[in-house]
């Protein structure tokens, strides 16, 4: 994947904040990994939507 530079606004203190939260050094890092993690949860939202109630699972006895 290239690497495109451009330029964003943000708050800072929410950047700062968010990178605490993930445990990253930089706000880049934070943005990069907030924006991995919110295209990683639609993806999970749209399969869910597509196979909700459809699969049988067969792992768990009691």
């Amino acid at each position: 994947m290239g690497t495109a530079l451009t330029s964003i606004r943000l708050d800072k203190k929410l950047a700062d904040k968010a990178a605490r939260a993930l445990g990253v050094k930089t706000r880049t890092e934070a943005v990069h990994l907030a924006l991995e993690e919110i295209v990683k949860l639609q993806e999970f939202k749209d399969t869910m939507k597509k196979y909700g109630g459809k699969l049988k699972f067969e792992g768990y006895d009691e």
